[in-house]
């Protein structure tokens, strides 16, 4: 990773997709179509398997299905395998067994669905049945939740979409793909000259037209996790859709966004994920995983960690993706 040095603006597309924005760069024009069919391709896939609002998603007919033993396709085996991963690796403190509790918390709808004031009380929280307890074979994809579980793919199903539809488009073209979903960005092939430009941002739909936070990455991934953008109140409290699973209660407020760089967007989005969960304990914790990470507290405070770079600005002009908080669907 390097600080914004000035490059020449990848050809790119922008449009809404699973309850956010999606932007697909390439470095050559000609190859923006072929790009684009893969990631449209990719996100109809990912809907299919890992949506919680539709009724006809794999994931919905695996919660109905929670305490039988089923068969999953190979796709959502693909984001299952994901999430456990994200799990192991965070120590549990991103567990897609939070379903119930985001539910329960009032976000049971897409989002732009969601009355922003909720009047019903607050619902007793529980802690989450816990991802160890998923048993799940990978060779035969045979799956069985605990009785009552419903798992959620929020923190990992984007990321890994972003993943794939990089992989595949840069495969398919030859050239360099730089993929964002909702701020969960992924990269693959060669990367323009000076690098692919990030703004980093409180929120992907809205950058700062006056210019934020830039930098630049020849490869790998980074992703954004924060609390602003994906809140609504119920019972007089603001809440947000990051769930610590020991408590079944919305992650306490001590960051306000965290970005991390790593080689996948699903081990970026993880991370950033787990450090919003363990708020006051995430700086020791981030030094040991030795990732470019940059935090800002609720006071504006910026911390950096891992060879992060000085911040320097830059305006949003064309050819610059973002990474900001963009949440589920």
């Amino acid at each position: 990773m390097n600080m914004h040095t000035p490059a020449l603006s990848p050809s790119q597309v922008v449009f809404p997709a699973l309850g956010t924005t999606a932007a697909l760069l390439v470095t050559d024009p000609a190859a923006l179509p072929a790009a684009e069919a893969v990631l449209r391709a990719e996100l109809a896939a990912v809907d299919r398997a890992c949506s919680r609002f539709r009724p006809d998603s794999e994931l919905t007919r695996v919660n109905v299905s929670a305490g039988a033993t089923t068969t999953v396709s190979p796709y959502f085996a693909e984001a299952l395998q994901a999430a456990l991963r994200a799990a192991r690796l965070t120590g549990g403190a991103v567990d897609p067994t939070v379903g119930s509790a985001v539910i329960a918390l009032g976000y049971d709808r897409t989002f732009t669905s969601l009355s922003p004031e909720d009047a019903r009380p607050m619902p007793v929280t529980r802690p989450a049945s816990g991802w160890r307890r998923i048993a799940f074979d990978p060779r035969t994809r045979r799956l069985r939740l605990p009785p009552g579980t419903r798992i959620d793919l929020g923190a990992t199903a984007k990321a890994l979409a972003a993943d794939r539809a990089a992989r595949q488009a840069a495969a398919e073209t030859g050239c360099g793909v730089l993929v964002s979903l909702g701020g969960d960005l992924a990269t693959a092939g060669p990367a323009p000259e000076g690098g692919w430009r990030i703004a980093l941002a409180d929120d992907h739909a809205r950058p700062d037209p006056e210019g934020g936070p830039a930098v630049a990455v020849s490869g790998g991934a980074l992703a954004t996790s924060g609390i602003r953008v994906r809140t609504w109140r119920r019972g007089g409290r603001v809440l947000h859709h990051i769930v610590d699973p020991i408590t079944g209660d919305p992650a306490a407020l001590v960051w306000c966004t965290v970005t991390v760089a790593a080689a996948t967007c699903v081990d970026a989005n993880a991370v950033s994920t787990a450090a919003i969960v363990l708020g006051e304990r995430a700086v020791d914790w981030l030094r040991g995983t030795g990732l470019p990470i940059r935090l800002t507290g609720l006071d504006g405070t910026v911390v950096r960690l891992g060879g992060w770079p000085p911040d320097v600005h830059a305006p949003a002009l064309a050819g610059f993706a973002t990474t900001a908080p963009g949440g589920p669907r």
